[in-house]
């Protein structure tokens, strides 16, 4: 049993319905890892991480998401400081931390020390809902992508994943990795796109999803075709899928920096519900 504070352990398959009960406290803000929860069944086999509890009184009142993504859910101080012990103890495995910006700033200015630099702290990001119709007319031309749009669809995924974290998903032999990662979404009916002439000129995928919530990702608009108005359009062709087949509200959350995407979601119907940070090593 891991035991590195008072009240800190690690949770297993026995713990779903608590991480869920946890997560259902802030359902939108936490639909990422509700819906790992899910996914996983909290089973190491599937997680490729843990995931962390933190009790008080036999209460599970804390957690944290530990794989890819170092994921804080409903952190308290205390659990924050035992949460960036464990992590400090190993070395880094997470290529972000992300989350409610409270929390994460939090865990960053604990483990900074430790695992600094990191590549990239982007603060300050609004989170975005919408539960109810866009406040633009859907793009019409925005569809659910299929199996045999995955050779058209994977280039403009990689200008976007580059574009946005600022490294190809490609580097290190990742290619493969990634591109079954966009197959698997394709498959899931998570993936939509506008393609004229074999080419994608607006894409989106949602990333993850609960009954209560789900979480749009990878919004992208080819660079010779911006300005014309087709976020708006595309994302809310996206919301209307989603919210019809997906889940009661759509979310997202966006740099704050960049004003055009920001422009684009307020012009769709997002309203912003939280601040989430990042960290990027």
């Amino acid at each position: 049993m891991l035991r590195t504070r008072q009240g800190l352990r690690l949770l297993g398959p026995a713990d779903v319905s608590a991480l869920r009960e946890l997560t259902e406290r802030d359902p939108v803000v936490n639909v990422f890892v509700e819906h790992r929860a899910r996914l996983t069944q909290l089973d190491p086999r599937w997680l490729g991480g843990e995931v962390w509890g933190y009790d008080v009184d036999g209460e599970l009142v804390s957690a944290c998401h530990s794989a890819a993504n170092l994921v804080p859910v409903q952190a308290t101080p205390e659990a924050l400081a035992a949460f960036a012990d464990q992590a400090a103890a190993r070395p880094r495995r997470c290529a972000t931390i992300v989350g409610p910006a409270a929390a994460v700033d939090d865990l960053w200015g604990r483990l900074e020390p430790r695992w600094a630099p990191a590549r990239e702290v982007r603060p300050g990001q609004p989170h975005l809902e919408i539960a109810g119709p866009p406040a633009v007319a859907p793009d019409r031309l925005v569809r659910r992508t299929e199996p045999a749009d995955v050779d058209t669809l994977y280039p403009a995924c990689v200008a976007m994943y580059t574009e946005e974290v600022g490294v190809s998903p490609e580097l290190g032999g990742g290619a493969d990795l990634y591109r079954t990662r966009v197959a698997q979404l394709v498959a899931k009916g998570w993936s939509f796109a506008r393609i004229e002439q074999g080419r994608v000129v607006f894409k989106a995928e949602v990333a993850a999803a609960s009954p209560h919530a789900c979480q749009v990702q990878g919004v992208y608009v080819d660079p010779d075709r911006r300005g014309e108005g087709l976020a708006a359009a595309g994302v809310a062709a996206v919301v209307q899928h989603a919210l019809r087949d997906i889940a009661p509200v759509v979310s997202l959350y966006v740099n704050a920096h960049n004003t055009a995407a920001r422009r684009a979601y307020e012009r769709a119907g997002f309203r912003q519900t939280a601040t989430f940070s990042t960290v990027m090593f």
